[in-house]
């Protein structure tokens, strides 16, 4: 859905300077409240993997299927949010996101199989797909007081729902694997009433209609030499993010019993990969801006690609150690943050495209690497060791590194704008760690 952060959010801004980022209409808060419980999603599984694979009789392979089934579908779907949310407008598009989400989040919560779980799953990702590509731009369509402190808002509620899901998985799943979901259920429908009460009715929810987008833009955007490149490269690193994230819960469960940790279990992974999230939200917000400007996004991108398959590595060799298999997830998670914000910024700037359409491809094809990290995962790992998925990861990502290189001049133009406007920066945010 696009939103311009030209005229209208300037005379937000101008009306608005000294507001406070507090004082912001009932329909943001409410917003930005699903937001959290949204981004809780991603890492929300990550602590009950061990307990789902132990208690339903499943394999670890069958176990990270519930990554591969959400990511699959909201990357599909990536490719037709922006065309479906300029035509039945943003309120619609989010409340049709919120119902799915919680019919999904319940129906996980009552299966009986893994098979059911990761069935379900993958009609939860179609509700996240549709919320979080239409929560930004509802939020500054909807602010007032200053578009830039409600997109500060909007970036605050993003990083405490990545922060906070893998802390509210352990926390429910140490009573009950269904907790999380049963959880994500309740707090999301809180998140619907609320969105139907507070934002303003209307086609759109906004106080502004968007220019209607044609359901093959975000497929021509393919044929950009530069969308395409940073396709292919983001898919290739996303395959690494995701070795990390859906395989790593179980080395660091088996490390911690190996150390003769007790009760371990669902709270523990909670709190590591809570590390993680607080990880990649800094650097998302805060590190990514501060590293472009110095180097440019090209080069950001090949060193931290760099350094993520440096950590993959170390990770193959020390997966054994319940303290340095820790410390790496939570270290990559400081890389990961700044590799999502920069490689959707670039996206962004790679062409002339609207920046839904743009976010919207880049995104379609990037989390097929996510997809299919967890398939291959649990097999290799069986095959030739619990070391082996990172060393896979690592190459993946040096081929992302690879492809970036061979397309480095069709990429000159994505060090062209540094300098990001907000709802742009808020847009790269978004689109790196949906």
């Amino acid at each position: 859905m696009s939103v311009s952060p030209g005229n209208e959010a300037q005379t937000k801004d101008g009306e608005g300077a000294e507001a406070s980022i507090l004082r912001q209409p009932r329909a943001v808060w409410a917003v930005a409240f699903a937001a959290v419980i949204a981004f809780m999603g991603i890492g929300l599984v990550d602590p009950i993997l061990p307990a789902i694979s132990a208690e339903l009789h499943a394999s670890p392979s069958q176990s990270m299927l519930l990554f591969t089934s959400y990511l699959f579908i909201t990357g599909g779907m990536m490719f037709f949010t922006s065309f479906l949310s300029s035509r039945i407008g943003a309120k619609k598009t989010l409340l049709i996101g919120l119902i799915l989400i919680v019919a999904f989040a319940a129906l996980a919560g009552f299966s009986g199989s893994v098979d059911q779980i990761i069935g379900f799953r993958a009609g939860w990702g179609l509700g996240n797909a549709l919320f979080i590509s239409t929560a930004l731009s509802t939020i500054v369509g909807a602010a007032s007081g200053g578009a830039e402190k409600a997109i500060i808002l909007y970036e605050a509620a993003l990083g405490v729902g990545i922060a906070t899901g893998p802390l509210l998985g352990g926390l429910l799943g140490g009573i009950s694997w269904r907790g999380p979901f049963f959880g994500t259920a309740v707090l999301m429908a809180i998140g619907f009433i609320s969105i139907v009460i507070l934002l303003p009715g209307g086609k759109s929810g906004l106080k502004t209609n968007p220019e209607p987008i044609k359901l093959s833009a975000t497929f021509r955007a393919l044929a950009h030499p530069g969308i395409l490149a940073l396709g292919i490269s983001a898919l290739l690193y996303n395959f690494g993010f995701f070795i990390i994230l859906a395989y790593s819960p179980f080395p660091v469960e088996a490390a911690a019993a190996k150390m003769g940790i007790e009760n371990f279990g669902a709270m523990g992974l909670g709190f590591v990969f809570f590390g993680w999230g607080i990880s990649v939200a800094i650097t998302s917000v805060f590190g990514a801006p501060i590293l472009t400007k110095r180097i440019g996004r090209r080069r950001t991108l090949v060193a931290t690609l760099f350094a993520l398959a440096a950590i993959l590595v170390v990770m193959s060799f020390i997966v054994e150690s319940f303290v340095g298999i820790i410390i790496c997830v939570i270290l990559a998670g400081l890389v990961l943050g700044v590799l999502n914000t920069v490689f959707t910024e670039s996206a962004m700037e790679a062409s002339d495209l609207p920046r839904p359409v743009a976010s919207g491809t880049y995104s379609g094809v990037r989390f097929i690497g996510g997809a299919v990290a967890p398939l291959v995962a649990g097999p290799v790992s069986e095959v030739l060791g619990v070391g082996a998925p990172y060393l896979f990861g690592a190459a993946t990502v040096l081929l992302a590194v690879v492809v970036l290189s061979v397309s480095w001049k069709a990429l000159r133009r994505v060090d062209g704008h540094i300098e990001e406007a907000p709802v742009d920066e808020a847009y790269a945010i978004t689109g790196g760690d949906a």
